[in-house]
């Protein structure tokens, strides 16, 4: 399963994400929606107004939230 987090520059609950991520040993790729107009209509259109939005296979979730990521790690070990 593929991890992306849609992100920003400067954006302090994305770099609390990508440290809960690289803690849990989760591989993910990071798209900045500021360099990137079809990333940002993408999360748009998925209904989320902030960054991270973290799309993991069929979930997907907004902000710095460690209960997903923690059952992403479980998920992935699985």
């Amino acid at each position: 399963m593929s991890v992306t987090v849609y992100s920003k520059p400067s954006c302090v609950q994305c770099n609390a994400t990508y440290r809960a991520l690289t803690k849990s040993n989760i591989d993910y790729n990071v798209i900045d929606v500021t360099e990137d107009q079809e990333a940002f209509d993408r999360v748009v259109g998925m209904g989320y107004q902030q960054v991270p939005v973290v799309v993991a296979g069929e979930d997907h979730w907004s902000g710095y939230r460690p209960d997903k990521i923690s059952s992403l790690r479980v998920s992935l070990s699985a």
